[in-house]
């Protein structure tokens, strides 16, 4: 996946992602083998709300795999809740 950065990476380089981003540069950071959220340059933010489903990281399949004995499911519920 180009332009991606796992949440380890971004605490430790968070000076240099800033500068990709202000250069225009659109980075999705993954969290626990699966992208969680994308850092994009303000410029690009689209005015009007579009539908979850029309974000390419919505559903996205995993890009990795977790080692703590917890299915993607486990993972979901412990960050958005039940």
């Amino acid at each position: 996946m180009k332009g991606a950065i796992n949440a380890k990476q971004l605490r430790a380089s968070l000076p240099s992602v800033v500068r990709r981003v202000r250069g225009g540069e659109r980075i999705t950071v993954i969290y626990r083998s699966r992208p969680a959220f994308q850092i994009v340059p303000l410029d690009s933010i689209r005015t009007s709300e579009s539908p979850v489903e029309e974000d390419p990281l919505f559903e996205a399949e995993a890009v990795g795999q977790s080692h703590d004995g917890l299915s993607a499911a486990d993972h979901d519920a412990s960050l958005y809740g039940s």
